[in-house]
């Protein structure tokens, strides 16, 4: 068996994934040593699971401003996106099978467009500009009589921009359009809501604010209607079949709770610590290029790219810091240069030296002094071995 010996290092990949929450796991603990009753029995045992069940689709609802009735359990991020998209497809396709998307989605996006290419579909993909960001003319333009529906990520999560999500989705609404945003990034790190978006779908992935891997949210608008993707009893109110997560859900609860009481203030906290990251590396190396929108963008997120170098050089002499040199999930090392940062039009000698660096709740202000130092150190040894 494979063991580590070396110290923990200093994390800031949140981004990639969060820590759980001790509130979170301790909320998780009944469900896993003592209510174990199937939410589907009549009997105590049954009423009890199913109760911290509603509990958590009420918690839900509040974090993302629904219905409790629209939020729907599922194993993720990825299988929400899923759900919305292909739903989405198969119930407008007798009005068209046109979607438009964007250049910078997630592979948990795009992936599911070109899987739907291959069933007869076609999609635009939208360009975005250098700071990442798409214009909500040119999703307009790509719009014709046969689109049902556009997705667009509410923050990318290399670089961290905002999208204008709320203007694309009521430029949708007028031509009939559903509109789905993936929020894996933003819930929990800005305000996230199915009004103030104006979108009729909303993803979110538990683990990407502090709660447990395995279980997300798709939150549908009051009034959308999509097939189901899988099939076999009732659950989920007839829309995602298959026993209840109850450990995870009640987690996901409660991480959904925490991330709506002081949102406002751990957003401040965590764009302090961010710039401070920022302000030091521009300060050790001025030629180094930051990359993402400069005021529009999530408060956690940086991607600094060191011209010359490559992100897999650099990590490689800092072993006790951990960042991503580019999304964990789909990353290469930095070998190859991400669809992201290519879409932006980065120079090729910045974006293959890109790390993304991303702070989080239990980021202290001597992680970031650390951690700084550390990046600090590989950088300089990376460059002393390209020069060497």
């Amino acid at each position: 068996m494979e063991t580590f010996s070396q110290a923990e290092p200093i994390y800031l990949d949140y981004n990639a994934t969060t820590p759980v929450d001790p509130r979170v796991a301790e909320a998780m603990i009944p469900y896993l040593q003592g209510h174990f009753g199937n939410p589907s029995s009549s009997h105590i045992l049954g009423q009890r699971t199913r109760a911290a069940v509603e509990k958590a689709r009420g918690q839900a609802a509040d974090l993302l401003g629904a219905d409790p009735e629209g939020i729907i359990f599922t194993s993720g991020g990825t299988e929400a996106n899923n759900h919305a998209i292909i739903g989405a497809a198969l119930a407008g396709q007798d009005r068209g099978r046109h979607i438009v998307t964007t250049a910078v989605e997630h592979p948990a996006v795009s992936e599911v467009c070109r899987h739907l290419e291959s069933r007869g579909f076609t999609t635009t993909y939208v360009p975005v500009d250098e700071f990442c960001r798409i214009d909500p003319d040119h999703v307009a333009a790509a719009f014709i009589d046969q689109t049902v529906l556009v997705s667009v990520m509410h923050a990318n999560n290399e670089v961290g921009t905002l999208q204008p999500v709320a203007e694309i989705a009521a430029i949708a609404r007028a031509r009939g359009i559903l509109s789905h945003t993936d929020c894996a990034q933003s819930a929990g790190k800005v305000p996230v809501s199915l009004d103030d978006l104006g979108v009729d779908m909303i993803s979110v992935a538990s683990h990407k604010l502090y709660g447990p891997k395995g279980t997300g949210i798709l939150c549908l608008r009051s009034g959308v209607e999509l097939p189901n993707l899988m099939f076999g009893a009732g659950h989920e109110q007839g829309r995602r079949p298959g026993t209840e997560n109850i450990m995870e859900i009640a987690g996901m609860g409660v991480a959904c709770e925490l991330a709506a009481a002081d949102l406002a203030g751990e957003g401040e906290h965590l764009a302090v610590l961010r710039d401070r990251l920022q302000t030091g590396l521009l300060e050790a190396f001025p030629s180094a290029r930051v990359n993402g929108h400069p005021e529009v963008r999530l408060p956690n997120t940086l991607s600094i790219s060191f011209g010359g170098l490559t992100a897999s050089a650099i990590i490689h002499h800092m072993p006790d810091v951990a960042v991503s040199a580019g999304a964990a999930c789909h990353g290469d090392g930095g070998v190859t240069i991400s669809h992201v940062l290519k879409a932006m039009g980065v120079p090729e000698e910045f974006a293959l030296g890109t790390i993304r660096i991303s702070v989080g709740r239990m980021t202290s202000a001597e992680d970031v002094t650390d951690g700084l130092a550390a990046v600090i150190r590989g950088v300089r040894a990376a460059a002393a071995d390209q020069s060497g």
